[in-house]
């Protein structure tokens, strides 16, 4: 399919078909599989946008020639601000090198999951969005961002098809950047990708409910994207006291705005919500340790979500200075990341380059933190309380993107059993996207389910099942460890989808809870099973 088409009148420019998706590893390479949900006949006269026959973002149709004109005239306006250095000086470098220098030998499209898992259908190449932004640019600004032409007679004609096609497009890659690592000229159709979605947030005002609304607006104004607020944080700390007192027979306080700490610790608040196992764990191993923290219940100080990240650059200053400002207002050494992938390239990489050097304070990641405690000796661990096969899922922002490859790896040979860690084919630097990144793993709207289900969250689940080949006898117990809280909810989906702990004996956690499993103070087992949970 030619970038141009993308412009041309049509009730739907692909189909994803069951039938020409990859087959996944055994047990189920016969599963049979539902198809899409098709929208309704009311959502199509609302919002279809004729690209795949799924809706990521709800898109309202102009009513009129007058509208449509007027989004086509702001989405050049966007477009001719992200090419200027007055308004992306961050970015601006990086992008026109991608813009310019792509030489389409398709080397990026091999390496992209989403497009190996459609069947191999064009619109999800890398370089395809990147053509069709490449030919607007070319087309229809000057090299100052200014407007050159008609709105039609070029390759690509902006109307609304483009433009609404353009937006769902831009809600069909991970940003996993997988294809920028791949590329041999350096060109990064992820970070292409990324700057699409700030021209439709920034400039039109369209963006994903779940990064937007109950995303990034909720956490400036609760300090939470859940929406959880300073008092309920309050109640479930002392829940978690409570729960670790029941779990391991002692009560340990968790700190809450203690000034002069060492460390700040900031989680992802998903974690307090669906997995308080979690916060738990580092509670119970950062007492073991004696190390000096704090969590903090004001300024957004207690959720490392940073959902600017993925769609907005003023979203994301806002989120970051806030949980910059709540640091240093409580004289912390530095802050440590809990398990989060994306709060880890937030507040350390994008932030180092998107807020002045006067408001930054030394950030770490908890991995490493975590394997020095393991190193120091501090605590003793019994690797043979986790005696089950193990693998380990790699967060794209964490391994591809920030280097930090080796810790993690280091904690799981340290406290598991001889012989029970599997890697998956291909990890570290080259591994997969969980098929969550960027905002999917939260994203509910119309029928994108599906699409993760079918396409953005295969890959990751055929390599787990491939970690494990040889094993998957439903009684024996396996685990994924997957450090971070929005790769664990797009695992724990897909798991659920196709019924994977009952089917193979596969679950998952994170990498706290599998060392807490292994301390030799602790006496009860500290991870549950899913079939466990109802005898708790």
């Amino acid at each position: 399919m030619r970038a141009e088409e993308i412009s041309k009148p049509a009730e739907q420019l692909v189909e994803i078909k069951v039938e020409d998706l990859p087959k996944l590893p055994p047990p189920y390479e016969n599963f049979e599989e539902q198809p899409i949900t098709p929208l309704s006949d009311d959502q199509k006269s609302r919002w279809e946008h004729s690209l795949d026959g799924v809706s990521a973002l709800n898109l309202p149709r102009p009513q009129n020639p007058e509208e449509e004109k007027a989004l086509i005239e702001s989405f050049l306006r966007g477009l001719g601000k992200l090419l200027t250095k007055e308004n992306n000086w961050t970015f601006l470098q990086p992008l026109s090198l991608s813009l310019e220098y792509c030489a389409k030998c398709q080397t990026c499209a091999d390496a992209c999951p989403a497009f190996e898992m459609s069947g191999r259908k064009d619109i999800y190449r890398p370089t395809y969005r990147s053509d069709v932004l490449r030919k607007i640019a070319k087309k229809y600004l000057s090299k100052n961002g200014k407007i050159l032409a008609a709105f039609r007679g070029h390759d690509i004609d902006l109307n609304w098809e483009t433009i609404a096609r353009l937006a769902e497009l831009a809600y069909r890659c991970t940003l996993c950047r997988r294809c920028a690592q791949v590329c041999p000229v350096g060109v990064d159709n992820g970070l292409i990708n990324h700057e699409l979605r700030k021209i439709f947030s920034m400039e039109m005002g369209i963006s994903a409910l779940e990064v937007h609304d109950k995303g990034s607006v909720k956490q400036l104004q609760f300090g939470s994207s859940t929406g959880m607020t300073k008092a309920a944080l309050h109640d479930i700390i002392e829940y978690l006291e409570d729960d670790i007192e029941e779990k391991i027979g002692r009560r340990i306080s968790i700190p809450i705005n203690k000034k002069g700490a060492d460390i700040l610790l900031i989680h992802n608040a998903g974690e307090f919500m669906a997995w308080p196992e979690n916060p738990m764990a580092f509670a119970i191993l950062f007492d073991a340790a004696g190390i000096n923290y704090t969590i903090a219940t004001d300024l957004a100080g207690y959720d490392g979500v940073n959902y600017g990240l993925w769609y907005d650059d003023v979203q994301f200053a806002r989120v970051a200075i806030q949980h910059l400002q709540v640091a240093k207002e409580l004289g912390v050494k530095k802050i440590v990341i809990g398990e989060c992938g994306h709060a880890h390239k937030a507040l350390s990489v994008i932030a180092d380059r998107l807020l002045p050097g006067a408001q930054l304070i030394p950030r770490e990641s908890s991995y490493t933190l975590l394997w020095d405690i393991v190193k120091s000796g501090k605590i003793k661990f019994d690797p043979s309380k986790n005696d089950f096969p193990v693998t380990l899922h790699d967060p794209c922002n964490i391994v591809r993107l920030m280097g930090v490859v080796k810790p993690q790896r280091d904690v799981l040979k340290a406290i598991t059993a001889p012989g029970r860690f599997r890697e998956m084919t291909p990890h570290g630097v080259t591994n997969y996207c969980c098929g969550g990144g960027s905002g999917f793993a939260i994203m509910s709207s119309g029928n994108f389910p599906d699409w993760k289900r079918l396409v953005s969250g295969r890959k990751k689940l055929s390599q787990i099942l491939g970690a494990f080949q040889g094993e998957m006898d439903p009684s024996v117990r396996k685990m994924v460890c997957a450090p971070c809280s929005n790769c664990k909810g797009m695992i724990r989906d897909m798991m659920q989808s196709y019924e994977v702990f009952e089917t193979t004996g596969i679950w998952y956690t994170g990498l706290v809870e599998l060392m807490v499993n292994a301390m030799v103070d602790i006496e009860k087992p500290f991870i549950t099973w899913p079939d466990e949970e109802e005898d708790m």
